[in-house]
């Protein structure tokens, strides 16, 4: 039993979800060459980048990517989207996605959950949580019949469920301090030192929040393998 996962970038991780999953992970960098398969394994989950997900002259490999989102979430094979992950799901399964109107979203944000993460596999429990957040560009128009399960300010679209086993979430719940310190280093990101400092004083709230879904999803996918 694996997880294929596709990594956009060096510095974008599995972070904690290598620890928390506790499932072997086929990890695809085609940012080094690696080609994007067809078929996604026993699970899929696709992390963030720095490209915009309509950008795929700087990323060549998107479409295939979208392509293999499409077909996990056609044929109800487990997946977890996170930030460009999320962007290029909801893109291949009809949804919109653009660049933000009220700019970067950045540090340790609250999240809210929707009615419909109650009874979700995933986010159920979860009321007011903090998260993660580095984007610029956002989901303005889920997927179709999709179920929103997590809201935010200033953007709403902040996690959902498409089918009974595809979750996009717009935030990073596999950063770690030190890889949300990375991103603010490569961008050179005004008030980096308070923004790290605020995400590392969270850590321990990020754990007890994330660390229970991400073990959720690797149970989804070990009943789904069965």
């Amino acid at each position: 039993m694996s997880v294929t996962v596709i990594q956009h970038e060096a510095d974008a991780g599995l972070g904690h979800l290598e620890a928390w999953l506790g499932l072997d992970c086929d990890v695809v960098r085609p940012y080094l060459g690696d080609e994007v398969p067809a078929r996604p394994g026993d699970g899929l989950i696709v992390l963030g980048g720095a490209a915009a997900a309509w950008e795929d002259e700087r990323s060549p490999w998107q479409p295939a990517t979208r392509d293999l989102l499409r077909r996990a979430a056609e044929e109800g094979t487990p997946t977890l989207a996170i930030c460009l992950g999320a962007q290029l799901l909801t893109m291949a399964c009809g949804g919109a996605v653009e660049r933000g109107s009220h700019g970067l979203e950045v540090g340790a944000r609250e999240v809210r959950a929707l009615p419909g993460a109650a009874s979700d596999r995933l986010f159920s429990g979860i009321g007011t949580a903090v998260a993660v957040q580095y984007h610029q560009d956002v989901i303005t128009r889920p997927p179709d019949g999709a179920v929103p399960l997590m809201t935010g300010s200033p953007y709403p679209h902040q996690a959902y469920r498409l089918g009974e086993a595809a979750w996009a979430v717009q935030f990073h719940p596999e950063a770690t301090p030190e890889i949300f310190a990375s991103w603010t280093r490569e961008t050179a990101l005004e008030g980096a030192e308070e923004l790290n400092t605020e995400v590392k004083e969270a850590e321990s709230d990020l754990v007890a929040i994330w660390r229970p879904v991400a073990r959720a999803f690797a149970d989804v996918v070990r009943t789904s393998a069965r």
